[in-house]
């Protein structure tokens, strides 16, 4: 094991010994007299103990009984805690013993995620697999940290609202959340997007044709890059009305100039050795552009793709703040936040999320595919 792994080892076991001495749970203005020892306590303690003498005993074996281990470890823990925040609803309060506990499964299971990568499969189908079993397990535990900790504390919903809490809703609004989906991300985003990542692009090949443009307008697009979003909204819905088309010009906006900037430094990526060598062939102004200079900015391109799948919907929900028709993720959020409705807030959270991961997600792919040729490509 690595120093930082017998680092969580030992913390792991500190941990553990000290939610054996201290109670799990205290009853209710009975004082130390109240002290209770649960089973679900005492079978974590266990759990705990076994999984860091296996972790130990197989420092020197294969590393994927450590990872085993470690994860099978964590995960039961996670159940005994689940079992003994029941004691709160038998007139008990959760006692140091349980934070202790708690705190001995987190490192577990981050000493679990240090051996699922230690033994992460070096090529083919099985190391996509594990790529993606690693941010889960992790993401997983998250969750399972979120969910304990409020419960333990008993943080008031308004403040901060369980997991489970913001499944259940999810759940129950779906028809809710579709709809405001569409209205924010289908049309707002999507068209925003295209319109201002297409027209940066276009401009871009304009400026880098014309040195007139580069030396004039160039510097004016880096300013204009720097106005701030709460400034640019109230304007668009003002000139384009309070639908969806007010909200697709912010997008506009915020994503004209990262691609405008990306392609133009990406059109001068090429050396002046190749562009020699183009012009040695005879080839023309439009024959070097698609055939050397746009394939050499692609990662850059790409790059502003990327950046602009997350600005376009973080624009477009910032701006329903402004004005918008009563459906929207943005108007929503806004909405259900003055309704001390925290469960449907983080509902919409969730839905943007998920959206924003997948659609970063479409483009990675894509540039995967076009530019798959890069050196940075290669070697992912």
């Amino acid at each position: 094991m690595s120093r930082l792994q017998k680092l969580l080892w030992g913390i792991v076991v500190l941990s553990t010994l000290a939610s054996a001495m201290l109670p799990m749970s205290v009853a209710k203005n009975e004082g130390a007299a109240g002290i209770y020892f649960s089973l679900a306590g005492s079978l974590l303690i266990l759990c705990n103990l076994l999984a860091c003498f296996y972790i130990w005993e197989a420092k020197k074996s294969k590393v994927f009984w450590r990872c085993f281990a470690a994860t099978v470890g964590s995960l039961l823990a996670a159940v005994f805690l689940f079992m003994d925040l029941g004691d709160l609803a038998v007139g008990h309060q959760i006692g140091s013993g349980f934070f202790a506990a708690l705190l001995s499964a987190w490192i577990l299971a981050w000493l679990a995620v240090e051996f699922l990568t230690d033994c992460e499969p070096a090529v083919g189908l099985q190391k996509m697999l594990w790529s993606l079993a690693i941010p889960l397990f992790f993401g997983l535990w998250l969750l399972l940290l979120w969910e304990l900790s409020v419960r333990a504390l008993q943080v008031p919903a308004v403040l901060l609202p369980a997991p489970s809490d913001i499944a259940i809703r999810f759940a129950s609004s779906l028809d809710i959340l579709w709809v405001d989906f569409v209205q924010t991300f289908v049309k707002s985003v999507l068209s925003g997007y295209v319109m201002g990542c297409g027209a940066g692009f276009v401009v871009a090949v304009l400026i880098d044709r014309s040195p007139f443009l580069q030396r004039g307008l160039l510097p004016l697009g880096n300013l204009a890059s720097a106005l701030p979003i709460v400034g640019v909204a109230p304007i668009m819905v003002m000139w384009f009305g309070f639908d969806w088309q007010s909200k697709a010009a912010v997008v506009v906006v915020m994503t004209f100039f990262p691609m405008l900037v990306n392609t133009v430094e990406g059109l001068a990526a090429s050396s002046n050795m190749q562009r020699d060598l183009m012009h040695s062939y005879g080839a023309s102004y439009w024959q070097s552009l698609f055939k050397l200079r746009l394939p050499a900015a692609m990662p850059l391109i790409f790059n502003a793709l990327k950046i602009n799948s997350t600005l376009a919907l973080i624009g477009a929900i910032v701006a329903e703040f402004f004005g918008t028709p009563i459906v929207g993720m943005g108007f929503r959020i806004s909405t259900e936040v003055g309704r001390m409705n925290l469960d449907m807030v983080w509902a919409e959270i969730t839905v943007a999320a998920i959206a924003g991961s997948l659609f970063y997600w479409i483009v990675s792919q894509f540039e995967r595919w076009v530019a798959h040729w890069h050196p940075s490509i290669r070697r992912s």
